[in-house]
């Protein structure tokens, strides 16, 4: 029986002693093994094997790309004019044993570089180039932050300025400017407008003009074309009936009535060989009727 329980017993400590020797290590992290409180090896992912009471497994150091955000910083630039920053930082632990020896806080210790550079760098620089130098202060933070971080194990991968926001009166003024700026080329817009709109309404009067007048001419030519057509027909059909004084008179007077119609004043001009005629044909009838 004592021995039934020895061997439950030494089964039971060599199960907890197995479980205890056996970590299991995740994807993209690594683990700091410490031999008697002295750094002994790196865990990779995967099984691993320990020494229970003798190695000592610290937290998990994270391998992954890290991005963090931080706080406005106030900077005064060179015209002494405070601006509030925002900075963003993406970095990856490549060195599992410096991250975890070489600095207590390695995400504090890139927050306090991060504040330094800036104001270092945008300390030289005035408002206006501070707003549009965003590419220049960038790269002054990565160079910086690369030499210091690459002790620690780590690799600033990327700085980005979310914003830099300048003083509220500053931002006021600069509201109205760029209002008054917007307004500017509104008003020359509306006035390019209007000119390119008054030139093509006078181009086309013009255009417009020119077509009536072709289109007048052309009808005017065609009138005379057909009248001249009308004159030889009637010319060649009295030459071809040899028609007389008397007949010619006779015509005459059947268009007098389209010559009187209307009420404009008209002045008529009679020839005199048709008035004779005409003296001829009213004897005619007078003596027809006696």
């Amino acid at each position: 029986m004592t021995a039934n329980i020895v061997l439950v017993v030494f089964l039971a400590l060599a199960v907890i002693i197995v479980m205890g020797a056996i970590k299991i290590i995740p994807q993209a992290s690594a683990g700091i093994i410490e031999r008697l409180g002295k750094y002994h090896r790196t865990l990779g992912p995967g099984l691993n094997l320990i020494l229970p009471g003798i190695d000592r497994l610290r937290p998990l150091v994270d391998l992954r790309e890290k991005v963090v955000s931080f706080p406005p910083q106030p900077v005064i630039t060179e015209d002494n004019l405070v601006v509030s920053i925002d900075t963003v930082i993406y970095f990856q632990v490549t060195n599992a044993k410096s991250a975890t020896y070489e600095i207590e806080n390695y995400i504090q210790g890139i927050e306090q570089l991060v504040i330094t550079t800036l104001r270092n760098s945008v300390g030289s620089l005035d408002l206006e180039k501070a707003l549009t130098s965003r590419d220049h202060i960038n790269a002054i933070l990565r160079g910086v932050l690369d030499d210091a971080t690459s002790k620690w194990g780590v690799r600033v991968n990327r700085v980005e300025i979310k914003a830099i926001e300048p003083p509220p009166s500053v931002q006021e003024s600069m509201e109205k400017q760029m209002r008054a700026d917007r307004d500017k080329r509104a008003a020359i817009l509306t006035a390019e407008g209007e000119k390119q709109s008054q030139i093509l309404n006078a181009e086309g009067a013009r255009q417009a003009a020119i077509l009536r007048a072709e289109g007048e001419a052309q009808a005017m030519v065609i009138r005379a074309e057909g009248e001249a057509t009308a004159i030889a027909k009637v010319f060649k059909a009295v030459h071809d009936g040899n028609a007389d004084e008397k007949v010619l008179a006779y015509k005459y007077l059947e268009q007098l009535p389209a010559i009187a119609n209307g009420s404009a004043s008209k002045v008529w001009v009679i020839p005199a060989e048709l008035s004779a005629t005409a003296n001829t044909i009213v004897r005619a009838f007078k003596n027809s009727g006696n």
